[in-house]
């Protein structure tokens, strides 16, 4: 099974880690967005360039926050506006499994 990158990177560079982290939260809890629209966002983005692994973890994150499963394909098919189907192709079926999966 390969290595998970974040306990790689936490275990390699723990201080770089923790300054990203603070980063992204602060990001995050200042974007001026609720948590449901700032994942839904973040997945359309994520989406776009193909980030399968990411889009998968923030599809929970955005159940959590209260997103529906048609909220989440739809973040993932806008995407077909702006780049195309490569993004859409590669994430849409990994988020919606992610999805179904999350608590």
């Amino acid at each position: 099974m390969a290595a998970n990158f974040f306990e790689v990177w936490g275990k390699e560079s723990p201080a770089t880690m923790k300054a990203f982290m603070d980063f992204a939260g602060a990001l995050q809890n200042n974007s001026g967005l609720d948590a449901k629209t700032f994942q839904l966002v973040y997945i359309a983005l994520q989406a776009s360039r193909g980030a399968v692994d990411s889009v998968k973890a923030h599809a929970g994150f955005a159940k959590a926050a209260g997103a529906t499963r048609e909220e989440v394909a739809g973040a993932i098919h806008t995407t077909l506006m702006y780049c195309g189907i490569n993004g859409v192709s590669d994430c849409l079926v990994e988020a919606l499994e992610a999805y179904d999966a999350a608590p």
